[in-house]
């Protein structure tokens, strides 16, 4: 991933779709692995808040305040994670334009197919034949210029928003039941039961996402939430 984002900055115009409707090749802003976890991550949070509710003797007042606390802390947390997205965007690029120059003033061809292979995953950089970097090198060269220094781009920020989105809306559905069910008991059943559902659901789409065993990595995804539930509000989050 290291020459990706320079890559993307310097074909932009190439891609992009144009007035003529040209399609565009990058695909979403937010990969599937992001935005299943923050929605994952988000799903954790709120869930510290509404378990922790005694619902013996809870009243209007201390439901109110639990929702009041869940959203509020969905929402720094949701603005700290977008502040992350959009640093590690600048690093990537950072990094990108590091590798292009260094790929740039090379001609050995073992250090070539180095600096590519690190930006690959291992198992295709351990394929990657010296003749392969070769051509990719000249393509990458054909770019043109390469930026003074990395720039966020319009597509970082709405990724950053799409974070802070996924983060925030993720509470609703958790703590919508204590909104519109009087019965605090009741109301944390049915919390509990929709959380469950939405834990296994983000497991099932890693699952297929990664090709492993989706209804196994669902149940997993359940497993691990209540596990990071319960340590989070032992240790007092």
């Amino acid at each position: 991933m290291i020459l990706e984002q320079s890559v993307k900055e310097k074909s932009n115009l190439e891609t992009r779709p144009d007035k003529t409707g040209e399609k565009k090749i990058f695909g979403s802003i937010l990969d599937p692995v992001e935005r299943i976890s923050e929605v994952w991550f988000g799903l954790v949070m709120v869930l510290t808040f509404t378990c922790s509710l005694s619902v013996r003797h809870a009243g209007r007042n201390e439901v109110k305040s639990m929702l009041i606390a869940a959203l509020g802390c969905n929402v720094a947390w949701g603005i700290i994670d977008a502040f992350m997205y959009l640093l590690s965007s600048f690093v990537e690029k950072s990094r990108g334009i590091s590798a292009l120059r260094k790929l740039r003033a090379t001609t050995d061809p073992e250090a070539v197919r180095h600096v590519i292979a690190d930006a690959l995953p291992p198992v295709l950089a351990s394929s990657l034949t010296v003749t392969a970097a070769a051509e990719i090198r000249e393509r990458l060269n054909r770019l043109g210029e390469l930026p003074q220094r990395p720039r966020l781009t319009r597509d970082d920020w709405l990724g950053a928003v799409g974070t802070f989105l996924l983060v925030f809306s993720s509470t609703f559905p958790v703590a919508l039941p204590f909104a519109f069910i009087n019965d605090a008991e009741l109301a944390l059943r049915v919390s509990n039961a929709i959380a469950l559902v939405m834990l296994f659901l983000a497991g099932y789409a890693f699952g297929r996402y990664a090709g492993y065993r989706p209804w196994r990595m669902g149940l997993w995804m359940i497993l691990v939430g209540a596990l990071l539930v319960v340590f989070t509000m032992r240790l007092g989050g």
